[in-house]
């Protein structure tokens, strides 16, 4: 049994089963036990498409930077990450943007992160851009606004429902002995799922992230507000059912209430309820593309053949199928942009 294990044991004996999403908390951002709290997972239980290939960023990159040239060239503009990992993507698009002429001089760079693992990471990274860290998106200057969210949305905590006639029953995790273990509440009516009524069945399984909407929000109203474009790129789809939660351990899936604070765990995102939050907020947002689709539009295939011209032309061929093929991350992953209204979106997301 894992230390938070035992912690959480004694929380529910005490006071109940929680939600999905409270154990989700738990598991990855305890103060003394959370996953990200306590390591550095990049490249250990999973790699994410910037660890893969510089490609990736530098096109979002040139993206973005196209983006500002095209809006005014506004001066300073935030840019900025959510969940920037060892700092690789930013670096990329730091190094791709430099191509734009009064790019770099522009901009000011604002990270968000809480794992002090991953922050000295990061320092080491971007050192020369003198970042600025924030815990959360709340903090961020209230100013032109350029982001990247790179498989950030599918680690916030979700909660689980099951249909159940008119309503719901909530999966909740609870204590058996010590094991911790799976169990419904009663029949409950919750207003954020009355649009699920429609199409779902009896027995289905929906998932809501509450942090999601929130979050989204804080990014699109300062694009709606001040300008700029934020790029979301994770895996999920448009309107889902289904159990996603899903726990990596060592580089293998693992059951996801056997070890807590010793697995990542993540849930698919829902990008009809980002692109719902963002609109509220006063921003436009544009048609969801595959990963995969994105790349192509923005260049990748011109790009690794300049890669491999120059190196090891078989690594760059096999993080080109990676990120693009609809059987690897191609179609796995999606990706919106978010954009103030009246304006058109990034390069990539228009046909």
């Amino acid at each position: 049994m894992t230390p938070l294990a035992a912690d959480l044991i004694r929380q529910i004996r005490a006071t109940g089963p929680i939600t999905v999403a409270d154990y989700m908390a738990a598991c990855l951002a305890h103060p003394q036990h959370g996953y990200y709290v306590t390591r550095d997972p990049l490249g250990t239980d999973f790699t994410t498409a910037p660890e893969i290939s510089q490609m990736f960023g530098e096109l979002l990159g040139l993206s973005l930077a196209a983006h500002w040239a095209e809006t005014g060239a506004p001066a300073p503009v935030t840019l900025a990450e959510p969940g920037p990992g060892r700092g690789s993507l930013m670096a990329d698009i730091l190094r791709a943007g430099a191509l734009v002429p009064g790019f770099i001089e522009a901009v000011r760079l604002h990270l968000v992160e809480v794992s002090p693992v991953l922050r000295k990471a990061q320092s080491r990274t971007l050192a020369p851009r003198e970042p600025v860290w924030h815990d959360g998106l709340a903090s961020l200057p209230e100013a032109p606004l350029l982001l990247v969210a790179n498989e950030f949305f599918d680690a916030l905590p979700i909660r689980q429902f099951l249909r159940d006639g008119p309503g719901w029953r909530e999966r909740v995790v609870g204590a058996d002995g010590e094991s911790l273990v799976f169990g419904l509440t009663d029949r409950t009516h919750p207003a954020f799922l009355e649009h699920r009524l429609g199409d779902t069945a009896e027995g289905d399984l929906v998932e809501h992230c509450p942090a999601a909407a929130p979050a989204m929000a804080e990014i699109a109203r300062r694009i709606a507000d001040h300008g700029g474009a934020a790029i979301i790129a994770d895996y999920g789809g448009w309107r889902m059912s289904g159990d996603t939660l899903q726990a990596i351990a060592n580089g293998a899936r693992a059951d996801p209430l056997s070890a807590p604070g010793k697995a990542d765990l993540t849930a698919h995102v829902d990008f009809e309820a980002l692109a719902g939050a963002a609109r509220d907020a006063g921003a436009e947002v544009s048609d969801m593309v595959p990963q995969g689709v994105l790349l192509e539009r923005l260049g990748i295939t011109a790009r690794a053949r300049q890669l491999a011209a120059a190196g090891d032309g078989e690594a760059v061929a096999a993080a080109h199928r990676r990120l693009t093929h609809p059987e690897e991350m191609g179609d796995l992953f999606r990706t919106i942009a978010i954009h103030p209204r009246g304006s058109p979106p990034p390069q990539g997301f228009l046909p």
